[in-house]
């Protein structure tokens, strides 16, 4: 169970009320916290929320967007670290594996949140712009593999981490990200031209 933001060092009403929706959000679901719990959690008083969110869903998309930010930067980091496009690819797969090890991970907070949002909301639409962001990734990195038409490959690669992101969550299965791995490696050389003797 969440627990309580320490109050030691106060922070601003609207960053409490994010770390709150953060904590609660990703551990409980969207749709199963209450305004009420995300305002006892930051210990600030119901008018700061409308003050500095307006609504619920207002709340909501902006913890997802701060989790957008934060993905991003942990993606583009984390793949400065390898050489070669191609281990630029499969290392995505590698930083899904370091998430999936963490004691909290719970699977895609996107995934979560877009199946609970309304078509046409403004959480469906962040969810939909973080997807673009993960298909875009793939695209960029499978045409620098060199793969000349990368759009299918790329799609196929983003269906295999979500099942990877999936069987972390649902089966309990860390290892999945290392075994989503293997399979990219496989598809990608499917994909690639042949090299000439």
């Amino acid at each position: 169970m969440a627990t309580k933001i320490s109050t030691t060092v106060r922070l601003p009403a609207r960053e409490r009320l994010l770390a709150a929706a953060e904590a609660l959000f990703y551990e409980e679901g969207v749709n199963a916290v209450g305004i009420d719990k995300v305002i006892a959690h930051a210990g600030v008083a119901k008018a700061s929320l409308y003050a500095s969110f307006g609504s619920k869903e207002e709340l909501v998309r902006s913890y997802l967007l701060m989790r957008q930010e934060a993905r991003q930067r942990r993606v583009t980091a984390g793949l400065q670290q390898y050489e070669t496009p191609r281990e630029r690819l499969l290392g995505v797969f590698d930083l899904l594996g370091e998430l999936m090890a963490q004691a909290d991970f719970r699977g895609c907070a996107f995934t979560k949140a877009g199946l609970e949002a309304r078509a046409g909301s403004s959480v469906r639409d962040t969810c939909d712009d973080a997807r673009k962001w993960l298909s875009d990734l793939f695209v960029g990195l499978v045409r620098d593999a060199g793969v000349d038409q990368p759009a299918q490959l790329a799609q196929q690669l983003v269906m295999l981490y979500d099942g990877a992101s999936i069987a972390a969550q649902m089966d309990a299965n860390p290892q999945a990200a290392a075994s989503a791995r293997v399979v990219a490696a496989a598809m990608l050389e499917l994909y690639l031209p042949p090299v000439s003797a």
